[in-house]
């Protein structure tokens, strides 16, 4: 059944998150300055204090055309592992756009349109967020212009077809249409992009028209509690409550949507289920990144967020986990990470694919490169199990499929995907241009 409210994990937190800035004033910014951005709906759900939100009947519409997503029992990627541990998935890939982000685009879209707004701009890492926004834009008769990092503008081509069948504008980003863009281009003729980048024009363009407003897929406060339909549901699908959640972590969104409800139980007293995100080697921010205030994108143009974070001028190796090449972790995340609610973890990309590869042989589904990250880790963590006789419960989210990502399947098969490890100095130099 799918849920009737989000849940808010800040109420049950034991200390308040740190609050967005002022860059200028450096103070704790209102509503006002958020209006040019967002709709009143959503900036009253990025600060709300009530623990659950309803969801609206218009959103449950469009939500029913996938939800509830399934919960899985590996049992044939538990007996080739040779292990006792026993593990469960909830797939996302059976949303119309193959992953979790409907969930936060169909209410993004909805608000939108209810407060008069004509056009939604946005960025794209992988492409599941854009495609999940041009979905949804085409739910409430939104136009929708997408900026997609030019390294996987390139690498996925049908995930920018996916994205123009549904009626999207899309532009590789750096892209020549704003000024942000124009400015990385005259610098970097060739450059890969980032999230950072793509975020500074789709910023940029929703700033300058009255009638456009902005979208983020991960990150904010709002973005998260509309992903925690997925924990909420395996949390009543479940025949027993996990040892272990794992979750990859980009943005932040994938593995909060599945934590939160289940953290919210431990939080309580209710279970002593350890969580563990995991991120790419070659852009790990919570592992190696400073928490700090920092800038959401690389112009500067967003209010300053209290994160971990590898520096906004951060431009990641053009790794195949495209939706995991962002420079900071989500504010909250962030947070609760300092708090010591969960633990983080990394894995290079080689060692993903090869997860990948033995899920899709035994299980049947290609996961996007994404939740290969948590799927490797959930494979280790399986056969130390195998080691050491324990009957764990592992809870995974399978976010997405990787019918779009099979050049980077070829890649991976061919021997060709490097594991690149991430130079200190690479870090240290855009931690050096953290705002002062």
């Amino acid at each position: 059944m799918i849920p009737s409210d989000w849940y808010n994990i800040v109420p049950d937190l034991p200390a308040p998150p740190p609050p967005p800035l002022h860059p200028g004033t450096r103070l704790p910014i209102g509503p006002e300055d958020l209006a040019p951005l967002f709709p009143m709906e959503l900036i009253g759900q990025e600060v709300s204090g009530e623990r659950f939100v309803p969801i609206p009947q218009e959103v449950l519409d469009v939500y029913r055309l996938w939800r509830p997503t399934p919960l899985i029992r590996a049992h044939r990627l538990e007996k080739e592992l040779g292990t006792p541990a026993r593990i469960y998935y909830k797939y996302e890939g059976v949303s119309p756009a193959g992953s979790h982000k409907p969930n936060t685009a169909v209410p993004q879209a909805f608000y939108n349109a209810r407060e008069g707004v004509r056009l939604l701009t946005t960025e794209t890492g992988a492409g599941q967020w854009g495609s999940a926004l041009a979905f949804a834009c085409a739910q409430f008769g939104l136009e929708c212009r997408v900026w997609m990092v030019r390294a996987s503008y390139d690498q996925k081509p049908y995930r920018r077809s996916l994205m123009q069948v549904y009626g999207a504008t899309v532009h590789p980003s750096p892209s020549p249409v704003t000024g942000a863009g124009s400015k990385v281009l005259a610098d970097d003729p060739d450059s890969p992009g980032s999230l950072g980048i793509a975020i500074s024009e789709a910023v940029e363009v929703a700033g300058a028209t009255s009638d456009a407003r902005y979208a983020l897929g991960s990150v904010l406060n709002h973005v998260l509690m509309h992903q925690t339909v997925i924990g909420e549901e395996a949390l009543a699908q479940l025949p027993e409550m996990p040892d272990l959640v794992v979750g990859c972590a980009g943005g932040g969104s994938n593995f909060a949507g599945l934590a939160f409800p289940f953290l919210r139980e431990k939080l309580a007293g209710r279970i002593g289920t350890v969580f563990r995100a995991v991120e790419p080697a070659a852009c790990p921010s919570f592992t190696r990144g400073a928490y700090a205030y920092d800038f959401g994108d690389a112009a500067g143009f967003t209010p300053l967020l209290k994160m971990h974070t590898l520096g906004h001028t951060f431009v990641p190796d053009p790794i195949h986990a495209g939706g995991l090449r962002y420079h900071g972790m989500s504010p909250l995340l962030s947070h609760m990470y300092e708090l010591g609610l969960f633990e983080a973890v990394t894995r290079a990309q080689n060692e993903c694919f090869a997860a990948g590869v033995r899920f899709a042989r035994t299980e049947g589904i290609v996961p996007a490169p994404e939740p290969t990250h948590a799927l490797a880790e959930t494979i280790a963590e399986a056969l130390r199990c195998k080691e050491s006789g324990e009957e764990k419960v592992i809870l995974t989210a399978l976010c997405g499929h990787g019918h779009f990502d099979l050049g980077a399947y070829d890649r991976y098969l061919a021997g060709e995907l490097d594991d690149y490890s991430l130079p200190q100095e690479r870090i240290d130099r855009a931690l050096a241009e953290l705002p002062g």
